[in-house]
């Protein structure tokens, strides 16, 4: 059995891939470098086949977003027969011995399906990710994220969630849990399929020493109102399809305050057409969330305790607006902030 794939997935990168790659070729793993092009009109193909000639690379006609694009790559990993496959996006670097790092938590710790990284902004300056966390609001948010004092996070743990960005994952698990799902398109994808790793038994690790520089934003921000789309659209079907049955009403009433002051607060940004597009479109998915959700619960194999120790029992660190709301809610009642 082959060992370790890489899928980048790449839409209109051109100006970021070849930096990616470069650090790809250098790894101390050897490893099959995947490139899913999905579909982009910038030049990016041309340039792959002029420079990366050693590198598979798949064509998409459309742009399948992020689930979908890497689930072509995995899927030819796993044709492949690799035992391992790694993400990574196409505007971040890695250090040189990224993926040894990753793949020796992986080889000993056979509990483990997926290992993520300390994902840095470009410079190293602040911290990207570390991991995600999984809130009781239905709420996921990266560890981290923003803090400068990146050696807090230098102590290998077990996390809810690994970014999708730079993580490695077990070809068993995927096996057994599914791929990522499509509906998604971009955004919670990775939260998501971690959410099935765990319920299925699956633990994810993060490893500090697993080192990824990363362009924040860089795909994003070419599509006005993407993040406000996504967000609003899969955020419900992330709680639908993964939060245990004896937890859907204290986290799901949560939940709905949220996500409604979130549509507020676009609304507020001139945003609020997309992100009631984004609504509707969360609702149509609704309906074959519950299908999958069936499938998800039935095929569960820890307690509902151990899923609940494993959220964070508070708001995100950016949620300030909600964070008011609670205080003045505490206030009235006259509770104290824990």
């Amino acid at each position: 059995m082959r060992k370790i794939a890489v899928v980048v997935p790449n839409w209109n990168g051109m100006a970021e891939i070849g930096a990616c790659l470069d650090a790809l070729l250098i790894q101390s793993e050897d490893c099959h470098v995947i490139v899913v092009e999905n579909a982009s009109t910038d030049g990016s193909l041309e340039y792959l086949h002029k420079n990366y000639s050693s590198v598979e690379i798949i064509v998409n006609e459309t742009n399948l977003g992020f689930a979908g694009g890497v689930n072509c790559g995995i899927r030819s990993a796993i044709e492949q027969k690799f035992e391992y496959v790694a993400l990574l996006n196409n505007d971040a670097v890695a250090d040189p011995k990224w993926l040894e790092n990753l793949q020796q938590k992986l080889a000993t710790e056979q509990q483990h399906g997926i290992a993520t990284s300390k994902i840095l902004n470009g410079d190293g300056s602040q911290l990207d990710s570390t991991g995600d966390y999984y809130t009781n609001w239905g709420l996921p948010y990266p560890r981290g994220r923003g803090e400068h004092d990146v050696k807090v996070y230098d102590q290998m743990t077990e996390v809810f969630s690994a970014s999708g960005g730079a993580s490695l994952y077990r070809v068993s698990m995927l096996e057994e849990i599914g791929l990522f799902d499509e509906d998604f398109f971009a955004y919670y994808e990775d939260v998501d399929i971690s959410f099935r790793a765990q319920l299925a038994g699956w633990k994810v690790a993060y490893f500090p020493e697993a080192k990824v520089h990363h362009q924040i934003g860089a795909t994003s921000s070419k599509v006005k109102g993407f993040t406000t789309y996504q967000t609003m659209k899969n955020q419900p079907l992330l709680l639908l399809k993964n939060v245990p049955r004896r937890y859907l009403f204290s986290v799901g009433w949560r939940f709905t305050l949220a996500h409604t002051l979130f549509f507020l607060r676009a609304v507020s940004r001139g945003q609020g057409w997309i992100a009631l597009k984004g609504d509707l479109k969360g609702t149509q998915l609704l309906f074959t969330g519950f299908k999958k959700r069936k499938q998800i619960q039935g095929n569960k194999k820890v307690s509902d305790e151990y899923i609940w120790s494993m959220m964070v029992h508070d708001l995100p660190p950016n949620a300030h607006a909600l964070r008011k709301l609670r205080a003045i809610w505490w206030k009235l009642t006259f509770r104290r902030a824990q």
